[in-house]
């Protein structure tokens, strides 16, 4: 399995995605504003506590001098200023924390939004792993981001212009001379920001590539142990993580040299500086030990946010590479096909009418070449051919699933294109091969949460399509419950109840994509019966391996590599000796007529 390669991020585009990502806050700037004011408080309170000690220092311990009600005032403070740090501290960091689980909730809504829109193609190009990662574990990296990051980032700014304005109110001299710190941490934070977004883009694109590779594993257990391909699976699975192992292990590696060791050098000789600063300015003047302890310890806290900032840096770099997938995802153009509005177009008869259709799904090749064909109101038309043959396009392109750019499609003379969605999904009823079956149970899978259908509704649907028989001997009937894809219910039952999910809704237009062929021939034989009342009234397009379910269709249509090349009712195929005539052969078991 390849990577999902994407384009190197450049510092402009990391700035771009960094402020697209801002956006999301926009709609909590009274919260904002609140969280920002209670650090603001923090901040004041971190370096008044160590002015409060260098007085106690210079003023009292030094000259020995303890006077009671003195040193109880300033205990009393000190404490206080403590505690309330605590309590603020503790209320800033959970307004923070609200904000970022907010932003991030939108985002996953966004994006969850945007791949229920996104067309087919991009489902046909996509892993499902790497469409889960984006939504889950990339979105969950951007909330590391806002939740740890932009409150550290915002602390160090507040800290730092706190310590230098009492800084300066003490020595300016040295103060000046301590401002050098600000570009080294800069030269530092740059080049940290240069190199590291490649290894996280490599190690987001190994991870996705591991969804990927789990979900389709899972996806298709059964037939991974039904062919033994557990070991070839394991080796390839072996093989990803290995090579995210790898990229996760050069990125710590990186991490290690410029995070914590750079910032702890460039403290170790701010210390010294500021120690042979006052150690020379002793030689003439003596110092007072106050303010020597107060220099060492707000530069101490100027390097702990910066400390902090420099260790989420690689937060902060995983949350902008996770951050440009996911607007990756959000930007593809590829949504599913558009509607032309056109008012209030409304399926009334259920004519359909394909003229010279032709169709690709990768822009290259044709997989449907000049499809012309009617299917009269309440007429049957059906669909055969071999393996490849176009049927399932037709279906896909009758459904709106993909765009069709050359020929036209209509029903009821008006273009497939100007009907609402609501309208056409509404009116258009479509029973796959393989059904799927939503986590819950029987009656909601019937329903599909349309509200206004009452549950006798329900059963009705399921007794046309003789689905009730089954389901009333379940040990919850209707309130039995459905695991995922249905997977405790045969094929046979799973068909059922699309079928009654199907027919529930009253469509126009009947669409069957092979629906018998996952149904045993007992149970084929009773649906035959419901099938014809569900045609009658409707007009539908019906595709089938045996040719025994669609003789009575009023058009057959052969497909043969994209294009329709025999059609009429079964009789006349037959007459025609025709490639509809060696099917039937075949299906007959009559081979040594087949030449």
């Amino acid at each position: 399995m390849s990577v999902e390669k994407q384009p190197k991020l450049t510092a402009k585009d990391q700035w771009l995605v960094f402020k697209r990502l801002l956006s999301y806050a926009l709609p909590h700037k009274k919260s904002i504003l609140i969280a920002l004011t209670l650090l603001v408080f923090t901040t004041i309170g971190s370096i008044i506590g160590p002015l409060i000690i260098q007085r106690f220092i210079d003023n009292h311990l030094t000259p020995m001098s303890f006077p009671k009600d003195t040193i109880m005032t300033i205990t009393i403070v000190y404490i206080s200023i403590q505690v309330f740090i605590v309590v603020v501290s503790y209320f800033q960091l959970i307004r923070f924390q609200d904000i970022a689980l907010k932003i991030i909730q939108q985002m996953r809504i966004d994006v969850f939004s945007k791949v229920q829109g996104l067309g087919m193609r991009y489902f046909d190009k996509t892993p499902a792993g790497s469409i889960v990662s984006r939504v889950t574990n990339d979105t969950e990296s951007i909330k590391e981001m806002f939740v740890s990051v932009i409150v550290t980032f915002l602390q160090a700014i507040f800290v730092l212009i706190g310590v230098y304005i009492a800084l300066f109110s003490l020595d300016v001299k040295l103060t000046f001379m301590s401002l050098i710190l600000l570009p080294l941490f800069l030269i530092v934070i740059v080049i940290y920001r240069r190199y590291s977004a490649d290894f996280y883009q490599d190690i987001r694109e190994r991870l996705s590539q591991l969804n990927a590779k789990i979900a389709e594993s899972l996806s298709g257990m059964g037939m991974v142990q039904a062919f033994r391909q557990e070991e070839r699976l394991e080796i390839e699975f072996d093989d990803i993580n290995e090579k995210h192992f790898r990229a996760g292990m050069r990125n710590i590696k990186f991490d290690s040299v410029l995070l914590g060791p750079a910032i702890d050098l460039l403290y170790a000789v701010a210390i010294v500086f500021i120690l042979g600063y006052f150690g020379f300015s002793s030689l003439d003047n003596a110092i007072e030990v106050g303010i020597l302890y107060v220099f060492t310890t707000l530069i101490g806290r100027i390097f702990q946010p910066v400390q902090q900032v420099m260790q989420r840096l690689s937060i902060f770099q995983q949350a902008l590479v996770s951050a440009s997938r996911v607007f990756k995802l959000m930007d593809d153009p590829d949504m599913e096909p558009e509607q032309q509005d056109s008012g209030n177009a409304e399926i009334q008869d259920g004519k359909i009418e394909f003229r010279d259709v032709t169709f690709s799904y990768d822009g290259k090749m044709d997989v449907l070449k000049n499809i012309s064909f009617t299917a009269n109101a309440g007429e049957t038309v059906a669909l055969v051919g071999h393996t490849g043959s176009g049927k399932s396009s037709i279906i896909n392109l009758l459904m709106r699933f993909y765009e069709y750019e050359r020929g036209e499609v209509y029903i009821d003379g008006i273009s497939l294109k100007e009907f609402p969605k609501q309208e056409l999904r509404k009116k258009m009823g479509l029973v796959l091969q393989d059904p799927f079956l939503f986590y819950g149970d029987i009656e909601s899978n019937i329903r599909l949460h349309h509200q206004e259908m009452t549950s006798a509704e329900v059963r009705a649907a399921a007794e046309f399509v003789q689905a009730n028989e089954f389901i009333e001997r379940l040990p919850d009937k209707y309130a039995q419950k459905v695991t995922e894809r249905g997977s405790t219910f045969s094929s046979g039952q799973r068909q059922l109840v699309a079928f009654a999910r199907t027919i529930a809704t009253n469509p126009k237009v009947l669409v069957l994509d092979e629906a018998t062929a996952n149904i045993d021939t007992e149970t084929e034989v009773a649906i035959q019966a419901s099938l014809e009342k569900m045609r009658k009234g409707r007009t539908t397009i019906a595709i089938a391996h045996r040719l025994s379910t669609i003789q009575d269709a009023e058009l057959i249509l052969v497909l043969h590599k994209g294009e329709i090349v025999e059609r009429g009712t079964h009789q006349e195929l037959l007459t025609q000796k025709g490639l509809y005539h060696k099917m039937y052969l075949l299906q007959n078991g009559i081979l040594e007529d087949i030449v």
